[in-house]
């Protein structure tokens, strides 16, 4: 017995010396940049594009410290963190605190547990996450290692997007008239956009060098707003090995699509000859006579010792077509979890909440006397069954929540939409009868540890397309996805409940549907939300909340005494 006291003494005391305080600082502030033949001020963390990497190992504590000294309400959003019982600490605005005001300051504290592998952190506030992103990477707990062979290197490669012009005054201009925002004027690969964009040079690119025989884990980010991106390298294949910091089983591609939102760990292997092939992004765009920014950002790798003489030609990968849906397809759904390896989360068999969600845009009707520019003189609109949301001004829900705050949220959000439709009939894209949305700020509550599925049933209202779906304080699995409207008698059958994919952002077929499962084990407020900032400030968007356990363990702690105030 006295042994056994000693060893889980020993275990214990282990894994508290592996565990540390990771503490930064970031100083969000104005950066003039010059970009595409234009001198552009821009929000940035610290005085960089992208923000500064956070490294930590699996048990760490972040201490963030917050400094706003730009002229923006800000709200920092920890992408992927589960924040188990720290769920004041998540980020959305309105949603789990008010916003950081200009010439304030406050500081995220949160402990990273049960997780490892690439997320990122952003702003979660208006269109400011254009400029204010990074990576945060989380290693193994000291002691482990990586289920693949150790990479002689690990490098962040984040895909941005980029406009000439202030990304809050596009964003207002837009909500203003009711179109659709203007298009991005680039795309970017580590805050650059390289070679092919106007007055953009070598020093516009990235470049990555590499040792010929070697291994390199590529940790690739999606922080583009808009848009969903292929990645390719010249004349490699790449073997993912991650998503959304879940292990997969290795899948050998040449192609990679990644939602905005969405991270996916490749290894890389130096094995081709040696010298300079380009790394490139495109989009993939879904959505028919929908104008979008069709054009390529690409980086460079060069092996080391290459001649010089094969550098300045180097190879450029054939990209897919922009509305190439197969490959999109192919690649999102061939993915599968690393059943039993650490993390790993079996699929939750007996199901609480039954959930069939239509997802997709529709129209807000133009105030009277005033003409709007969207379809039919309308504004743009989103909605998720049939409600479109609308963020509360005065209090964040989850204080709201938890201090029992009337009249800041209605908790009737529906299991099933109030309007049933042949859902992907091309027909109905214009249907006035279903296509306006009313505006509420509707949640769904749910007790704690109920199982959640949900079955996101994209619509054709307007145009039919490809909806990255992301959920805040959770993973889910992804069962199975499929085209056209989904049929419980022929759908289930495709479940996979041994080893799917396990996931914060989903992309949901363009018309089609995705069956995604999750535990509800974390009391707070969390959004499910496209992320597409288009349509999340067009109120594509609800939230659950998540009611507390039995126990102190599983009881939502009281706010941090210096949380934003409205």
């Amino acid at each position: 017995m006295a042994v056994t006291c000693a060893l889980l003494l020993l275990a214990f005391s282990s894994t508290i010396a592996s565990a540390a305080i990771v503490e930064h600082s970031f100083h969000v502030q104005n950066l003039t940049v010059h970009k595409l033949c234009h001198r552009q001020v821009i929000t940035a963390v610290n005085g960089s594009l992208p923000g500064p990497t956070i490294r930590v190992h699996e048990g760490d504590t972040l201490v963030i410290h917050v400094f706003n000294k730009s002229p923006y309400n800000l709200t920092i959003h920890w992408h992927g963190i589960f924040q188990l019982m720290s769920a004041w600490a998540d980020g959305p605005d309105f949603i789990t605190q008010c916003p950081i005001q200009p010439g304030a300051s406050y500081t995220y504290r949160f402990t990273v547990t049960q997780q490892e592998g690439t997320l990122w952190w952003h702003a979660h506030v208006s269109w400011i996450r254009a400029t204010v992103y990074g990576a945060l990477i989380i290693r193994p707990r000291h002691g482990h290692s990586y289920p693949f062979p150790k990479p002689y290197r690990e490098v962040p490669i984040l895909l941005g997007e980029w406009w000439n012009a202030n990304v809050l005054d596009v964003e207002r201009q837009a909500r203003a008239t009711g179109a659709a925002p203007n298009n991005s004027d680039a795309y970017t690969i580590n805050g650059r956009p390289g070679d092919l964009y106007p007055c953009s040079n070598k020093k516009s690119t990235y470049k990555l060098k590499i040792v010929h025989g070697k291994t390199y884990l590529l940790r690739i980010i999606n922080a583009a707003l808009n848009n969903q991106l292929f990645f390719k390298i010249a004349n490699h294949k790449l073997t993912v090995v991650a998503v959304d910091a879940s292990y997969t089983k290795p899948y050998v591609t040449d192609v990679v699509l990644v939602g905005p939102g969405q991270t996916t760990d490749v290894l890389l292997k130096a094995d081709q000859a040696p010298r300079a092939y380009y790394m490139a992004a495109r989009p993939y765009a879904s959505a028919p006579n929908v104008p979008f920014d069709n054009t390529t950002t690409r980086g460079l790798i060069v092996y080391d010792n290459a001649p010089s003489s094969v550098k300045r030609v180097p190879s450029m990968p054939v990209m897919p077509a922009f509305n190439d849906t197969p490959t999109a397809y192919r690649f999102s759904s061939n993915l599968t979890g690393l059943a039993g390896a650490r993390h790993w989360v079996p699929v939750p068999l007996q199901v609480d909440e039954h959930m069939f969600v239509t997802i997709g845009l529709g129209l807000e009707r133009c105030r009277r006397n005033r003409v709007c520019q969207g379809p039919n003189g309308q504004k743009l609109s989103a909605s998720m069954n049939n409600a479109s949301f609308v963020f509360p001004s005065r209090l964040s829900i989850l204080q709201a929540f938890a201090f029992n705050v009337a009249g800041i949220y209605t908790a009737d959000f529906p299991n099933r939409p109030p309007l049933q439709f042949d859902y992907t009939n091309a027909s109905n894209n214009n249907n006035t009868a279903i296509i306006f949305a009313p505006k509420r700020t509707s949640v769904k509550k749910v007790r704690f540890n109920a199982t959640v599925e949900m079955i996101l049933q994209d619509t054709a209202l307007l145009a039919a397309e490809n909806h990255p779906m992301h959920l805040h304080g959770f993973n889910f699995h992804v069962l199975a996805q499929g085209f056209g409207n989904f049929d419980p008698a022929r759908d289930r059958s495709k479940f996979n409940l041994v080893d799917p994919q396990i996931r914060n952002t989903i992309g949901v077929p363009v018309g089609g549907w995705a069956a995604i499962r999750f535990t509800a084990n974390n009391p707070g407020a969390w959004i499910m939300h496209c992320h597409l900032d288009v349509h999340l400030s067009s109120g594509f968007g609800t939230v659950f909340l998540v009611e507390n356990g039995p126990t102190p363990a599983t009881t939502l702690p009281p706010p941090p005494e210096d949380l934003p105030m409205c």
